[in-house]
């Protein structure tokens, strides 16, 4: 697509990635309106948050889980000069799927923040994550609970619903986030290959094909 091509299709004041993303999840949730969560402040303007929001979505299929979708890791926005780029600005979109923890009385928001740290970590580093990387969270992933929480990193898998799509801004792909147990962190800091992680997440998806997250994992 020229610049030509795309200023003809879209207006100025269009978030052409924003609802590229939509589309998709559409196709999933359709009728769903979910819980939208955004930051007070957006990156931009100075705020401490890079995502520009973060949707909830619940989802019956294999268990009753929470579907966390992230906005703010591509381009969102109007950008003829990212018209028909290879990717997405960063090329891709955070996922999480958790089922319902007994502490989180209303939605889980603390999943947000997660997002938001590993979101930060890339705008400040550089590095970007890809499907089959990994990432310890120096401590439970879910903080100040009463009872033991066994999750204590993330695997990163291609969201089995939301895959990848093709946008007017180009590749964007839904990472979804996958808590890992402490056993399963060590074994991949003694093989941090992508293969490991690949032949762990393959494991997982055996009994839980849509790889949720449930923090009481052991």
């Amino acid at each position: 697509m020229t610049k030509k091509e795309y200023r003809s299709l879209f207006e100025e004041d269009e978030a052409v990635g924003w609802l590229a993303i939509d589309k998709k999840i559409e196709e999933i949730y359709a009728g769903q309106n979910p819980r939208h969560y955004a930051p007070p402040l957006h990156y931009i303007l100075g705020g401490r948050d890079p995502l520009d929001g973060t949707s909830i979505y619940d989802s019956q299929k294999q268990d009753f889980h929470r579907h966390f979708v992230s906005y703010g890791m591509s381009e969102l926005y109007y950008n003829e000069d990212a018209a028909s780029g290879e990717f997405s600005k960063w090329g891709f979109e955070f996922t999480f799927r958790l089922k319902p923890f007994e502490e989180d009385e209303q939605d889980p928001v603390w999943v947000i923040q997660v997002m938001n740290n590993l979101a930060r970590y890339v705008f400040e580093s550089g590095k970007w994550f890809e499907e089959n990387h990994f990432i310890p969270a120096n401590g439970p992933i879910r903080t100040e609970t009463k009872s033991e929480v066994g999750i204590v990193g993330v695997a990163f898998a291609l969201d089995p619903e939301l895959g990848t799509i093709t946008t007017p801004h180009g590749k964007l792909s839904f990472l979804q986030m996958v808590g890992i147990t402490s056993s399963e962190l060590e074994r991949l800091k003694a093989n941090p290959k992508t293969s490991e992680v690949k032949a762990l997440l393959d494991e997982l998806r055996k009994d839980n094909p849509l790889l949720i997250t449930d923090l009481t994992r052991k």
